[in-house]
């Protein structure tokens, strides 16, 4: 079998054996990542370009240094005029595509942008957020933190806790833990989990202790600003009360149960200190597998087809 990817925008379009193809190659990379001299030549003559119409500091770094450590150049077109301008994105991929870049990756307010891309442009377009669609990037690096600290995903019960509704990774990790045989649970209030999420098989609850009740791995959902949820919520202090992630709460999953963020972190709205800042909390872990799973995504589709898996 072959990887057999041009771009990289929805775990939908993926399978089970080809996302763990990509775990298996971030962990490659990852030895890479441990050496003192951490360049490789996989895409020595490549060049990535950045479109991110959203905000997000981390992401674009994460993936500035997977693309740096394969030895690609790196532009930035977030601060370019034709962004300014307002140039359409078959525009700027024109562009790019004229330019001869490799990849683009993109962050945009708008579902469908990645995708729409994709199919206006030839060069390499991965996804890095669009609209309240996905984040299939970060869902993988939860992936391979889930995988580095229980082997695997079969039979796992996954616990997701917060606003599903506007979250772009939950919705891409449901996606991806259902495909790899993990039961996976969502716990929100009644207005912050779409009403289709049921179809999914996936198991809705309203009651967080219900939800986390023998879970193996236990993911926070970011709450964006409170002016946000005004039609949705009552108020932060109603939604902490029942479903803010702390000692008493975790007390129902299993004693070996990790627990993990994407950040940035609310404390004490989303999760407590005591929990954020223990050991059974990985978001450091997390940090550190984006930047491998980055590169074995640079790298698989630098191959357009060629890279096999077995």
């Amino acid at each position: 079998m072959y990887f057999l990817k041009k771009d990289f925008i929805s775990l939908k379009d993926i399978t089970a054996d080809e996302i763990l193809y990509i775990l298996s190659t971030a962990e490659t990379m990852k030895y890479v990542l441990n050496q003192k001299n951490k360049k490789s030549p996989h895409l020595q003559g490549k060049s990535v370009v950045f479109l991110f119409y959203e905000k997000s500091s981390k992401t674009r770094i994460s993936y500035e240094l997977a693309a740096q450590y394969l030895s690609a150049s790196t532009v930035d077109m977030t601060l370019s005029k034709n962004l300014e301008h307002g140039e359409t994105l078959r525009d700027v991929g024109r562009i790019v595509d004229q330019m001869g870049a490799d990849f683009i990756i993109i962050r945009h307010p708008m579902a469908g942008s990645a995708k729409f891309l994709s199919e206006t442009s030839q060069a390499s377009v991965i996804n890095a957020g669009d609209g309240l669609n996905e984040n299939p990037s970060q869902s993988l690096l939860d992936l391979l933190t889930i995988k580095d600290q229980k082997g695997g995903f079969q039979g796992l019960k996954v616990t997701i806790v917060g606003d599903v509704l506007h979250s772009r990774v939950g919705k891409s990790n449901i996606l991806a833990l259902l495909k790899l045989g993990a039961t996976v649970n969502v716990a929100a209030p009644p207005t912050l989990i779409p009403f289709e999420l049921s179809q999914f098989g996936v198991n809705i609850f309203f009651d967080a202790k219900k939800a986390v009740e023998d879970a193996d791995v236990v993911m926070v959902l970011r709450m964006q600003s409170e002016r946000q949820y005004e039609s949705l919520l009552p108020s932060f202090n109603e939604y902490k009360k029942f479903f803010k992630i702390d000692n008493e709460l975790m007390s129902y999953a299993k004693k070996n149960a990790i627990v993990m963020h994407p950040g940035p972190v609310f404390r004490g709205v989303e999760i407590s200190s005591s929990i954020i800042d223990s050991k059974r909390c990985l978001t450091d872990d997390q940090i550190a597998n984006g930047v491998a799973v980055r590169m074995a995504l640079l790298y698989l589709l630098s191959m357009k087809g060629g890279a096999r898996y077995e």
